[in-house]
């Protein structure tokens, strides 16, 4: 190993021996509120709630080949999930390559449902239709959600040669990494999630139909339940037993009415 490295190695080895701080912050801090400057200091934040959104069919896409499309999608989708989560007062949205994942806090449960379904209607919708219309190519979205307490800190250089590109937060814990492995598992525009976060979902809007029947038709079959429930005690990548996936979108005769009501729900 050549020394230069050899002494960096060693830097950091003594640094992961020395002891840590850990300060409990209820809600999620302004990014500039993240700690970079003592390496020891993390912050520690309660039932945080994570939305994971991917890209179903992006391996189709050639940089190489097809260019300008290829370019067009990513920012369709990315794009577009970075400026619905803040528009749904995300606290925190951050991209990794073709998903976006938007971290909402504790008392934001039903509002990051409301985000998660909105954008699985957007990728159903408009972004596959789009997508295909132009590029003969089927794309969509994989959905998942987690929550649980996170650990954050920013890691990396503070500054280099004028630049600030060079450090990122890091969310240590189970939500982000839980709910990019539950849209994994997810067929197209599926969205699942875990059961502790079903758990938090009370009222009849998130678990029921609306009655209507598909596309919205009138008259429906009446209310159904809206989620099934899967068994993952088998998958050692969760550390919960159960999941739980819906395939519904919102409806085009009750979408916008249960969307504010469900937003209002937070705030009871």
């Amino acid at each position: 190993m050549p020394g230069s490295l050899r002494d960096l190695f060693d830097e950091q080895l003594a640094l992961y021996k020395r002891q840590r701080s850990i300060t409990n912050h209820n809600r999620i801090p302004d990014t500039d509120a993240i700690p970079i400057e003592n390496p020891q200091y993390w912050l520690k934040i309660p039932e945080v709630v994570c939305v994971f959104v991917d890209m179903k069919g992006s391996t189709k896409l050639s940089a190489t080949e097809h260019d300008k499309s290829t370019a067009g999608v990513y920012q369709l989708f990315t794009g577009t999930a970075v400026r619905l989560f803040h528009e749904l007062e995300a606290p925190y949205i951050d991209v990794r390559g073709d998903g976006v994942f938007a971290l909402f806090n504790q008392d934001q449960v039903y509002r990051a449902f409301a985000a998660a379904v909105s954008f699985k209607t957007f990728a159903k919708d408009v972004f596959a239709q789009a997508v295909l219309e132009r590029t003969a190519l089927e794309v969509g979205a994989h959905i998942g959600i987690d929550q649980k307490t996170l650990l954050v800190r920013k890691i990396g250089l503070k500054r280099h040669g004028g630049r600030s590109d060079r450090q990122n937060e890091v969310w240590a814990g189970k939500p982000v990494n839980m709910a990019s492995k539950l849209a994994a598992m997810g067929n197209v525009d599926q969205l699942i999630v875990s059961e502790r976060y079903h758990a938090r979902l009370k009222d009849e809007r998130t678990l029921m139909t609306c009655g209507c029947g598909p596309g919205g038709a009138l008259p429906g079959p009446g209310k159904k339940p809206l989620w099934r429930e899967e068994d993952v005690r088998e998958d050692l990548n969760f550390d919960f037993n159960k999941a739980y996936v819906l395939g519904s979108t919102w409806c085009r005769n009750h979408g916008q009415e249960y969307f504010e009501a469900i937003l209002a729900l937070d705030n009871e």
